[in-house]
């Protein structure tokens, strides 16, 4: 084939006459080329490192100080009280340099001794700056005196132009709560879901854990959060995520939806080429630092970044006991999926990134491709889709050398992968179930035309819509879906297409073609492949999806009433399970911890006393008065809690930190044991929606349906929400068929009546709420 005959640099034949060397031209520039392009992210990483490592300063400031002080030695003072004359004296330097010169050079290098220092201490500052968190616990529009001085001085110690990277040596670290605290909030969320019997038994198991095994186990605890950056995340990741042994598909993996109602191109490469090239134009950014640290919206605080670094370029690797997760620093190709096929993309020709139109072209050739695939290739992804353990298995025994090897490490080493489906999915008018449809295909698909161990698989559709599959473990759900609405904003505001619906640009004619990957499965594999299918596809046959677009009311509305979106939101999903289920469940909201290093995510236990008093009082028919006050307990509550998980005295991290410490040690807990096995039968999520990325108001119709994830427990749901503008509320519910006791179908009719009922209540007192006092800060929260 033509691609293999220009992967070489030069081939060599002897003859009589002796040595015929034939060199490529072609290969020789691509391999210089890609060494150029290599040593210039090399310099661009190491001024970025110079640059934040001297952050909040910047290496402009560093000949400012040495100008000062020697204008300041010219006036014959002495700004260094002696030391510059001690370093003189000290000075291992030549007899021949003159005293001028050593004087100059003592000058330079106190000066830069007291740059240095000025550094750490308004690094230091900056990092007690942002310890403070009692602004977030202040009533919406109450900023206290401490606050404005604090959000005065978080300003000027963060600079200017700060890049990706520059606050992560100023985050403070996650603190460890006290043992009572997390003990007697765990009580308090527990108690609307027990009764008095239940709930003595669990205060004794309690109490005799905090008053024997608890304090051990915390000493541990702070030993380590004074050692590692964050106490809680490498733990996390790697007993909650890579030492799962049951499938990531569904089980771990969300999904992301494309605009609701607009396909910017009916023409499937013609998508690809254009989101494709936003693609690497975002990982260009990413690898230049130069997008902007993210912050929590409305304020000048930064959020960690330290997720982004796996972005791209990202596998997770099976093993027999636990996954890890693999990050190479770059790569110029993608991996594609087509028909059966498996093919590499490269994305660059000679040092620069295809044009969209480039892309379209390429992406055609591999659809317009009539090559049947090889023996067990078709449905090989099916093995990262099943149990972990028979995939490590097989990739130790069938991958681990030959073609197989080549070809794996080249899916594994992609910056991404691309599926290009046969099928069509989206919205469709007057069908309800279209969107349910286009949700359970991103999220499991065929369970084998999908590479569930990549970062992430960029999903396109026959009819030019398209959606992603994210990989968990890596990172949580913010970051990628910040790349994924950034592409979609690129796609469509800044690329286009033409009249014809076509990428815009030209094509370089030789362009070498995508390269179809080659394998070899032995019959073992095949039925390995056709085992790990089996259990996926039971998995996916089970899952029950319902998603749907609420536009009667959106966030506008609930905010006239001074009301907190989240709480709202929330109380309506505890209604909403109260009716369908007649009882309250443990509820799991997911919120963040990344104002600290290295943070993740925390629990927000959003079933408490007070949503259940409102619950059961709206319920017994109470008078109106009474629920909206109790409304406003519950709201307030579950805004308290949020902030307290936000900030780091969150019970579920702690909890599961000291039950990973009891393992260490070898000790059993009855309390630690019964608490981390309780169900979430109430999983939920509010999808981050980066809606400065478009125009809502000119451009209406560019709304996506945000994104969901399957259900966490086989008797429960799974809830994912977004907010679009201020008019539009999505929902994404997941549940099992097995389970007889839940319908998603039934959860949304039961969501969308108890959103009419909360509004309902609430309508009456829209003047009192305008003219009340405080009120809740809408707070955002993260997957």
């Amino acid at each position: 084939m033509a691609e293999a005959h220009q992967a070489v640099a030069f081939q060599f034949t002897v003859t009589r006459e002796g040595i015929d060397l034939r060199l490529s031209h072609q290969a020789f520039t691509e391999i210089y080329l890609s060494g150029v392009r290599s040593w210039k992210k090399r310099i661009i990483g190491l001024k970025n490192s110079v640059v934040t490592g001297v952050y909040p300063a910047s290496p402009s400031s560093w000949l400012f100080v040495v100008i000062a002080i020697l204008a300041t030695m010219y006036t014959r003072s002495d700004p260094s009280m002696g030391l510059i004359a001690k370093i003189q004296e000290n000075l291992p330097v030549s007899q021949s340099m003159s005293n001028q010169c050593q004087t100059l050079v003592s000058a330079l290098l106190f000066s830069t001794m007291l740059w240095l220092l000025l550094i750490f201490t308004m690094r230091m500052c900056l990092k007690q700056l942002l310890s403070y968190h009692r602004w977030m616990f202040e009533k919406h529009g109450k900023m206290s005196t401490t606050t404005k001085v604090w959000v005065a001085l978080v300003r000027i110690f963060s600079g200017r132009k700060p890049l990706l990277y520059s606050y992560q040596g100023s985050l403070p670290n996650l603190p460890v709560p006290a043992i009572k605290d997390t003990v007697k909030r765990h009580l308090e969320s527990v108690r609307p879901l027990m009764d008095d019997t239940e709930f003595e038994r669990m205060t004794q198991l309690a109490s005799e854990f905090e008053s024997r095994l608890g304090n051990r186990l915390q000493w541990y605890l702070k030993l380590k959060a004074l050692w590692a950056t964050n106490y809680v995340s490498d733990w996390w990741e790697e007993y909650v995520y890579l030492r799962g042994r049951s499938p990531i598909m569904v089980n771990s993996n969300y999904y992301g939806m494309d605009f609701m109602y607009v396909t910017p191109t009916p023409i499937q490469a013609a998508r690809a080429g254009n989101s494709l090239h936003a693609h690497f134009l975002y990982r260009r950014k990413l690898n230049k630092e130069e997008l902007r640290p993210t912050r929590i919206p409305g304020t000048v605080i930064p959020l960690c970044s330290a997720q982004c670094e796996r972005l791209f370029n990202t596998t997770r690797i099976p093993g027999e006991e636990t996954d890890t997760v693999q990050h190479w620093q770059d790569s110029d190709y993608i991996a594609v999926y087509h028909s059966g096929r498996y093919f590499r993309l490269r994305m660059y020709q000679a040092g620069r990134l295809l044009s969209p139109r480039e892309i379209e072209t390429q992406i055609q050739k591999i659809l317009d491709d009539p090559s049947a695939p090889s023996t067990g290739e078709a449905k090989l992804g099916a093995l990262t889709a099943g149990d972990r353990i028979p995939w490590a298995e097989a990739r130790t025994k069938y991958f681990s050398s030959g073609v197989n090897k080549r070809s794996l490490d080249c899916i594994e080493k992609a910056a991404f992968f691309v599926s290009l489906d046969d099928e069509e999915q989206g919205v469709i008018a007057d069908d309800p179930a279209s969107l349910d449809a286009y949700a359970k295909s991103l999220l499991h698909g065929k369970c084998y035309d999908r590479w569930f161990d990549k970062s992430f698989t960029v999903i396109y559709y026959k009819n030019g819509k398209m959606g992603v599959n994210g990989e968990h473990s890596w990172a949580d759900a913010p970051v990628l879906s910040h790349l994924w609405q950034q592409t979609l904003s690129t796609d469509c505001f800044q690329l286009g297409y033409n009249a014809e619906g076509h990428c815009k640009g030209e094509v370089d004619s030789s362009l070498p073609p995508p390269q179809k990957l080659s394998w070899e499965i032995p019959p073992e594999c095949e039925e390995q492949i056709s085992q790990s299918l089996a259990v996926a596809q039971a998995l996916a046959d089970d899952v029950d999806i319902h998603v749907f677009a609420y536009q009667e009311f959106g966030k506008g509305r609930i905010k006239k009433c001074r009301v907190s979106p989240d709480a709202f939101i929330q109380m309506v999903l505890q209604l909403a399970y109260y009716r369908d289920q007649r009882r309250f469940c443990l509820t799991y909201e997911a919120s963040m911890t990344r104002l600290f290093k290295e943070g993740r995510t925390e629990t927000v236990r959003s079933c408490s006393n007070e949503s259940s008093a409102f619950v059961r009082a709206l319920e017994n028919g109470e008078p109106a008065h009474v629920c909206r006050r109790l409304f406003q307990e519950a709201s307030e509550k579950h805004q308290n809690l949020y902030r307290l998980a936000m900030t780091g005295s969150g019970i579920d991290r702690h909890l599961f930190c000291l039950y990973v410490v009891s393992k260490y040690l070898g000790v059993e807990s009855p309390f630690l044991k019964e608490v981390l096995s309780e169900p979430w039968r109430l999983s939920t999520s509010q999808s981050p929606m980066h809606v400065e990325m478009f125009d809502i108001v000119n451009h209406p119709e560019y709304v996506s349906c945000g994104g969901g994830f399957g259900p966490v427990a086989d008797d429960g749901y799974g809830v994912s929400y977004s907010f679009m503008g201020d008019n539009i509320l999505n929902f994404h519910i997941s549940c099992k068929h097995s389970c007889p006791e839940t319908d998603a179908h039934k959860f949304g009719d039961q969501i969308r009546t108890a959103l009419q009922d909360l509004l309902q209540l609430l309508s009456p007192i829209r003047t009192e709420c305008h003219r009340a006092e405080g009120g809740l800060p809408d707070v955002k929260k993260h997957l």
